[in-house]
């Protein structure tokens, strides 16, 4: 159920379980300025909508709720795609980054032949930052 999802009371790998304690560890994160809310939301809205989408168009799609707190995607979105050395420099790259993200989480969940596709779409659009760099230069110095 949705609620054994947000709390953490199924299986599932290590370090995503509950998303409850993920979103708790984004927030504090956050408050310490050690990430911004660009990348996560971006990933986060952007698969909240493509699956609602779905789910609207067939209701035999999994319900939005479940798709945004099952596999890996917080952990991804709040930890993993923020990372200093392979994330965007500019606001606008981290979005495009972030909406890249969560476009191919969600292509490769539906139509793909793995269950999960985080890790694909975060080394996916990695190869892209040098390109979403150049979209607004922030110099250093």
């Amino acid at each position: 159920s949705l609620e054994e999802m947000l709390l953490g009371a199924m299986g599932g790998s290590l370090g995503e379980v509950s998303a409850l304690m993920l979103l708790l560890g984004t927030v504090f994160m956050l408050w310490k300025k050690i990430i911004t809310w660009h990348i996560p939301v971006s990933i986060l809205g952007t698969v909240a909508v493509f699956s609602t989408a779905l789910h609207l168009w067939n209701p035999a799609y999994a319900h939005p709720l479940a798709v945004l707190m099952s596999g890996g995607l917080i952990l991804g979105a709040c930890f993993m795609a923020t990372d200093y050395v392979t994330s965007p420099m500019s606001a606008w790259g981290k979005i495009i980054f972030g909406i890249g993200i969560g476009f191919i989480v969600m292509v490769i969940r539906t139509w793909g032949a793995y269950p999960e596709g985080r890790s694909f779409a975060i080394l996916i659009m990695n190869a892209c930052v040098p390109l979403l760099n150049k979209i607004r230069p922030r110099h250093f110095g």
